[in-house]
């Protein structure tokens, strides 16, 4: 409950700030004198008004705006238009909202303002969203990548890349398949130097065993030869006692001790022996050891050739993804340029076959007066109007996944359906047809604001057998020929701005979806009379095929 007081109170507070500082604003525009002082005054009153009245603060904002033109100050204007557009988004009037910041947009362009400029882009674009015109909020935000972006690469550029890069990846390719042969032979050498190796261990493991056995041997034997000698000597001693004592007895002790001296040296020459024998058992088991030590050299050797072929797998392997990743960029432009069942015809086989379809909607359109149009505009901004008129065609049939495009020649631009082994829907041909001029009506409402020179576009479309197929080696194209596509040809040149016009054979097979308009019997080039009909819209209730 206490926080709730002092939150009320810190409200009450700002709010006599706000008033106090509107009303020192108030004062300060009626002292004013110059144009640009009161423009300034006008805009921070619309910013003092914009929280709690939206109504006064449009107001504001539009003398603001009135008095920057006057003066043409185009950043001061755009940031005035920016703030209306606010006030008009806060009363939720989001018509007049898109309004006004398209006009600040244009503004802040003619300012140079580019934070202004992302700023209005960025409200036009949500505006569109919320309307869920998502093909309007596109064109806003191509609009501005377009403004800001530079010149591209173009498709011969691609094309050469994309060959050079080949031709890298194919030396590379078989570069690291002769490592892998490498690879191979030395690890199967090494597999047999490992099983050698593993033979020889085992065999000098039972040789260490079997000189360890005799060597106990020998020792046990040298401990049975001291023991001897010591008990000689013990004799000895004995025997010269004796002799002293007993002197009759001094020759018999004599023989006997001659006897044991006899033997003595005999123990002697045996544990001499013994000793000789140990030691070159010693030295035995040093050379023992010394190979032990070899196979373990060898063994650590083989690991670190063992490390080194499988730091190079790893190589080979993020190499055989590298491959993979151009592999697959190689196989977009492909499509971007081909059919899909075409484009895999191609990879598979290195060429396409010549295709009979007996049912293929075409559709041409081309741009009326493009030659007067032209010498209206720059070079450069004759070919960016003509790219953004041909994006938002491509933009469109893009929807329709049954229609290919097949080319653009100049100003025209051709597209079929029913090349995929499916029956042709000239529905969705005719659908698409009229959003194209749709979106044309759209930038000639922008571009006539604008002042500046807009492009209408005749469009025919037919529906009969054609033959498609791929022509050429260097720079390939696909394309499609035929009776209907000199037909379809004729309905564009004999149609009128703005409007779709069909042959016959099209309007026999989407009465029952659209509304047409029949034109009668039209004379067209090298065909004579043919019966031709424009396409008013959809019929009521009625659902297109696509």
């Amino acid at each position: 409950m206490r926080l709730l007081i002092i939150f009320a109170c810190c409200l009450f507070v700002g709010f006599a700030f706000g008033q106090d500082s509107i009303e020192d604003l108030k004062k300060q525009l009626e002292q004013a004198g110059s144009s640009k002082e009161k423009m300034y005054l006008h805009y921070d009153l619309a910013e003092a008004y914009l929280r709690s009245n939206t109504e006064a603060s449009i107001e504001q904002a539009k003398l603001a705006h009135r008095l920057a033109t006057e003066i043409n100050n185009s950043s001061m204007g755009a940031e005035a238009a920016f703030l209306v557009g606010r006030g008009y988004e806060r009363d939720r009037d989001e018509r007049n909202a898109e309004v006004w910041y398209r006009t600040a947009l244009a503004k802040a362009k003619d300012a140079g303002d580019s934070d202004l400029i992302i700023k209005s882009v960025e409200r036009r674009s949500r505006l569109a969203e919320k309307d869920r015109n998502y093909r309007k909020a596109y064109q806003i935000v191509e609009e501005a990548f377009n403004y800001f972006s530079q010149n591209g690469t173009s498709i011969s550029d691609l094309e050469r890349k994309y060959e050079q890069q080949r031709k890298a990846l194919d030396q590379e390719r078989q570069r690291l398949q002769a490592e892998i042969d490498r690879l191979s032979e030395e690890k199967d050498l090494l597999s047999s130097d490992r099983d050698q190796l593993q033979q020889q261990q085992q065999r000098l493991v039972q040789e260490k065993q079997q000189v360890e056995q005799e060597v106990n041997k020998k020792e046990e034997r040298l401990a049975d030869v001291s023991a001897a000698k010591a008990k000689a000597d013990s004799l000895a001693q004995l025997q010269e006692v004796k002799v002293k004592q007993l002197s009759r007895q001094k020759l018999e002790q004599d023989n006997v001790l001659k006897t044991q001296e006899i033997e003595l040296n005999k123990a002697i020459m045996e544990a001499e022996r013994s000793q000789r024998e140990a030691e070159r058992n010693k030295e035995q088991r040093n050379q023992l050891m010394i190979l032990a030590g070899s196979g373990i050299l060898l063994t650590l050797l083989l690991l670190v050739l063992f490390l080194i072929s499988r730091r190079n797998r790893r190589q080979l392997k993020d190499k055989n993804r590298m491959i993979e990743q151009e592999k697959e960029r190689s196989n977009e432009l492909l499509l971007n340029i081909l059919p899909a069942n075409i484009a895999e015809e191609l990879r598979e086989y290195g060429k396409a076959q010549t295709r009979k379809y007996d049912e293929v909607t075409v559709l041409f359109s081309d741009f009326i007066n493009f030659s007067r149009i032209s010498e209206q505009l720059s070079p450069e901004e004759l070919v960016e109007e003509l790219d953004r008129c041909f994006k938002g065609f491509d933009f469109i049939i893009g929807n329709y996944p049954e229609i290919e495009k097949i080319k653009t020649i100049g100003d025209a631009y051709m597209c079929a359906s029913g090349l995929d082994n499916r029956k042709t829907m000239p529905g969705s041909m005719i659908k698409a047809a009229l959003e194209m001029q749709e979106y044309l009506e759209e930038q000639k409402q922008e571009r006539m604001r604008l002042g500046k020179p807009y492009f209408e576009a005749r469009i025919g479309i037919h529906t009969g057998p054609a033959v498609a197929g791929v022509v050429g080696v260097n720079k390939f194209a696909y394309d499609i020929w035929g009776d209907t596509v000199n037909t379809a040809s004729r309905m564009e040149t004999n149609g009128q701005a703005g409007r779709v016009n069909i042959s016959e054979a099209t309007y026999n097979l989407i009465k029952y979806q659209f509304d047409c308009e029949y034109r009668g019997k039209v004379q067209a080039k090298n065909k004579g009379l043919i019966d031709m009909y424009f396409v008013k819209g959809a019929r009521a209730g009625a659902t297109v095929s696509v």
